[in-house]
């Protein structure tokens, strides 16, 4: 909460103008970089004018952005303790969206990382893992609601202390002219869920070192994030730290069909390919 505004002090038109205008130059511990090509402490071979997004989120925030093909995005955990919900659609067809399910199942791989593909319901490759130096992520439990937040802090709502991911995930969703009906299960980093052979969950919230994860836009995409506890949380706090986006324009990847570890991920690639190679023909 920000501090208290003296109302005498915006009590007309003109004073509220003034008081408005007095906040330019002043910082805040998350707010986007603007220009973005001011950002600073960029990943390695990163040049500042290619950058087009660089924002931080606090717990219980969110933010949404576009990504052409091929463009990076960087997510960081900067003190150790985020939790970020991702969800991702295909920004020339949004109706084609991230599908966990598949991207668990078609490359035969629960716990993603370097090399792993987020797959969209049409078995095309939405995206790219091409970094990763936390190796924490989960793909089973998805966004925290509403309702459970209630029960474990008291409050849920998206305009409360402690909102839940699912909410905030409608809010950025409704920036792109998508609604409720249109989210799909997330992936969360920095937090590991892990199953037992008897088939229980086991998840890993310990607050760790820093760390990152890089994804590459295989198509034009529309991502959703989130930085909220994890519904396996059992902290009894709202707690967690802040993130960081970072998104640049890249050169295209050498041949990723050719270079794909797995067939499954060579068809991926493949699907992506011929979906892009046809939409440029019309």
């Amino acid at each position: 909460m920000g501090p208290e505004i003296d109302r005498s002090e915006t009590a007309t038109l003109e004073q509220a103008r003034e008081h408005a205008r007095a906040q330019a130059g002043r910082s805040a511990a998350t707010a986007r970089t603007m220009p973005p090509f001011d950002a600073v402490d960029l990943p390695p071979a990163v040049a500042a004018e290619t950058v087009f997004w660089d924002e931080t989120v606090d717990v219980g925030g969110y933010s949404s952005l576009r990504l052409a093909r091929h463009s990076h995005l960087r997510v960081s955990d900067l003190a150790g303790d985020s939790c970020v919900s991702l969800v991702v659609y295909n920004a020339r067809q949004p109706s084609e969206r991230l599908n966990v399910a598949d991207t668990v199942k078609v490359q035969w791989q629960a716990y993603l990382g370097t090399g792993a593909i987020l797959l969209s319901d049409m078995g095309r490759a939405l995206m790219t893992i091409v970094e990763d130096t936390s190796g924490r992520h989960d793909a089973f439990c998805g966004a925290t609601t509403r309702a459970a937040n209630e029960r474990r802090y008291g409050h849920g709502a998206v305009h409360g202390p402690s909102p839940a991911a699912r909410e905030l995930l409608t809010l950025a969703a409704a920036k792109h002219g998508l609604d409720r009906r249109d989210l799909p299960p997330c992936v969360n980093f920095f937090k590991s869920v892990r199953v037992n052979e008897d088939g229980t969950l086991v998840f890993d919230g310990v607050p760790t070192a820093p760390s990152f994860v890089e994804l590459r836009a295989d198509v034009d995409v529309i991502v959703l994030l989130t930085n909220t506890p994890h519904p396996l949380d059992r902290r009894s706090q709202y707690k967690g730290s802040i993130a960081r986006l970072t998104a640049w324009l890249a050169e295209p990847p050498r041949d990723p069909i050719a270079n794909a570890t797995t067939p499954e991920r060579r068809r991926a690639y493949e699907n992506t390919d011929a979906y892009c190679r046809g939409f440029w023909s019309t």
